[in-house]
């Protein structure tokens, strides 16, 4: 009995007779799923280092960790670059108008849009407004806009979440054939509440 029979992990990382997409990834191995997992771990991260350094606003290492948060959000800020530009090219390309899965997907976008405008606010006030003064010591306002991030970004990441995990999107099995089918009939409908088919005796 060989190894491999336990540990077999070459076929998910093989991008042998993927077609490729250009910035929307390979068949089965798209790029904007990944790249959130860098953006939406800081906008967690960051937030979570801004309430702990607040709470602990008395001690010595507070300031250190608020700086900390502050430089988390600014590194899932960079990185969301790349991660909102392979979701335009996913919604521009993937996303037929009139179904759920582009309204789903709007409702993501625009999740993540607004997410992306209080992160700006966030680091402008952190690092820029009175010359930096509200950089080296934890803030509240910088908390509440920290707050407020984590949140959006936890919405819209289950919103998107739910794109994939409920409806298929995206998701593609052997040989490039999607999992998600486009319908004007029962797209409407939560494939969990969507009634299972009668089977004729």
């Amino acid at each position: 009995m060989t190894v491999a029979r336990y540990f077999s992990f070459k076929p998910g990382l093989s991008l042998k007779g993927r077609k490729f997409k250009g910035l929307r990834g390979f068949a089965g191995k798209p790029f904007h799923p990944p790249l959130t997992d860098v953006t939406v771990g800081a906008y967690v991260i960051g937030p979570v280092f801004d309430v702990i350094a607040f709470l602990g606003k008395d001690s010595s290492w507070s300031g250190d960790l608020f700086k900390a948060g502050g430089w988390v959000i600014l590194a899932g800020a960079i990185s969301s670059l790349a991660t909102i530009l392979t979701g335009f090219m996913d919604w521009l390309r993937s996303t037929p108008k009139g179904t759920q899965a582009r309204r789903m997907v709007n409702a993501h976008a625009w999740t993540m849009v607004l997410t992306s405008v209080f992160v700006l606010v966030n680091l402008w006030y952190r690092f820029l407004a009175e010359g930096g003064e509200y950089y080296e010591s934890p803030d509240l306002v910088a908390l509440l806009l920290s707050v407020i991030v984590a949140g959006l970004v936890t919405l819209g990441g289950t919103l998107g979440g739910g794109i994939v995990y409920d409806w298929g999107f995206n998701v593609e099995v052997a040989k490039d054939h999607p999992v998600w089918h486009p319908s004007e009939t029962n797209d409407y409908v939560h494939p969990h509440d969507e009634p299972a088919p009668r089977v004729e005796p």
